[in-house]
């Protein structure tokens, strides 16, 4: 039975709330980056929610936000519900925090009318999923996972503030991320609600969806080096030009994608250039390559060929390129078992079981390093995320609330019975 407080449609308002100052970094757009004052404005409301909904509230050295709810059995393993609170630069409301705020109000639904599962429920809101402010995503799901790489402490944001500065901020520093990594065999399993960021399940006129993996993801960074030079005294002949070399590359990465004729996708999301003069030869440019696909040899058959192509056009033009690997993440496969707690859940809400694999990233796929994940899609309007447009209607966030709720009873059944 559903708390007549606790709803899909409050978790879809608060996450409106947070759109906004002093939740935003920016006055006129969300963005919202780890470890900023934004971010800490937001883990201090969502904090309160997780209060108010019965859970002791604590922050790790990653300053994740994690709360708890205990269970008839303390020692048992917890279900973790989790999703992220960062967004990316003119992102949408719902991407990310969409999913704790359900896994608030589940826990909500719990409290109201006195239940404790034989597991205890964690919520944890994570700190960095997009890798907008440092460049690495999903610091924070990897810090609690344990897979955080120690050199990630290394890095620095674009003003140049290091991973540990931005921690001290917050009484923590990088020495003490491996104190975030969770214990082996404390997870019962973990649920991730999140928006489908795709439009198939609007075309099917479905609120939700099961997922059954994630995809294959690698993550490179090129720096492409020439000859700056004046534009007006520079024959063509003569120049090496570092911008024109990567705008070969660029192409290239899309046509071998195009030509993959899969579900293979490669995208260039940024690029910048030195030194910027409209009157100057681009002597360096830095741009980045994200390749995703279904099965990580398809991934890594395309990233070879995107990584021959590049070489050759560097030769050709007389440049200088160098690639280095971001993040590389295997495909993520949800636990067969939990979708089918989640198909029958989802059918219980009264529409039919339908499941899809996700291109997009989740905080799941660092979370499977300590136990078996599953992840719940919820539609969003014309398939729009990471822009201002994304919306959810407040009815498919009851939906969502529904199945989660009858996913969480259906597990407590299952480990009762055990």
């Amino acid at each position: 039975m559903v708390s007549a407080t606790a709803s899909g449609a409050r978790a879809a308002a608060r996450c409106i709330e947070l759109s906004r100052a002093p939740y935003s970094d920016r006055p006129d757009r969300l963005f919202r980056g780890w470890l900023t004052p934004a971010y800490r404005a937001t883990i201090e409301r969502v904090g309160a929610w997780m209060e108010d909904a019965g859970m002791t509230v604590r922050r790790d050295a990653a300053i994740n936000l994690i709360g708890r709810y205990e269970g008839a059995t303390p020692a048992a393993p917890a279900l973790v519900i989790g999703s992220h609170l960062d967004s990316v630069r003119d992102g949408g409301a719902y991407d990310g925090p969409l999913g704790v705020m359900l896994g608030i109000e589940c826990v909500a639904a719990l409290h109201a009318e006195g239940r404790r599962l034989p597991f205890a429920i964690e919520v944890i809101g994570f700190g960095d999923e997009e890798g907008s402010r440092f460049p690495a995503a999903m610091l924070g799901s990897r810090a609690v996972a344990g897979t955080l790489a120690p050199q990630a402490a290394d890095m620095a944001d674009a003003e140049g503030v290091s991973v540990d500065a931005a921690l001290r901020d917050f009484g923590s520093d990088a020495a003490s991320l491996a104190s975030a990594a969770r214990m082996p065999g404390t997870m019962l399993a973990y649920l991730e609600a999140h928006i489908e960021q795709g439009p198939v399940l609007e075309a099917e006129g479905l609120a939700l969806g099961t997922v059954t993996g994630i995809a294959a993801q690698l993550r490179l960074e090129a720096t492409v080096t020439g000859v700056a030079g004046h534009a007006g005294t520079v024959t063509m002949p003569l120049r090496r030009d570092a911008l024109a070399a990567a705008a070969r590359m660029v192409a290239a990465v899309e046509d071998i994608a195009v030509a993959a004729a899969s579900d293979l996708v490669a995208t260039v999301g940024r690029i910048e250039v030195a030194p910027g003069a409209a009157n100057v030869i681009a002597g360096d440019v830095r741009f980045t390559v994200d390749i995703r696909a279904g099965a990580t040899d398809r991934r890594d058959r395309a990233a070879a060929a995107i990584r021959a192509a590049m070489d050759g056009i560097a030769a050709e033009r007389g440049v200088v390129l160098d690639v280095a690997t971001i993040h590389d993440l295997p495909p993520c496969p949800c636990d067969p078992r939990l979708m089918d707690l989640l198909d029958a859940a989802i059918v219980a809400t009264g529409q039919p079981s339908r499941r899809l694999m996700s291109g997009a990233g989740h905080d799941a796929m660092a979370m499977v390093a300590l136990g078996p994940v599953a992840m719940l899609f919820v539609r969003c309007a014309g398939g729009i995320s990471h822009h201002p447009a994304e919306h959810v209607d407040p009815a498919d966030a009851d939906a969502a609330f529904a199945a989660m709720c009858g996913f969480i009873d259906r597990l407590g059944e299952q480990v009762r019975d055990a």
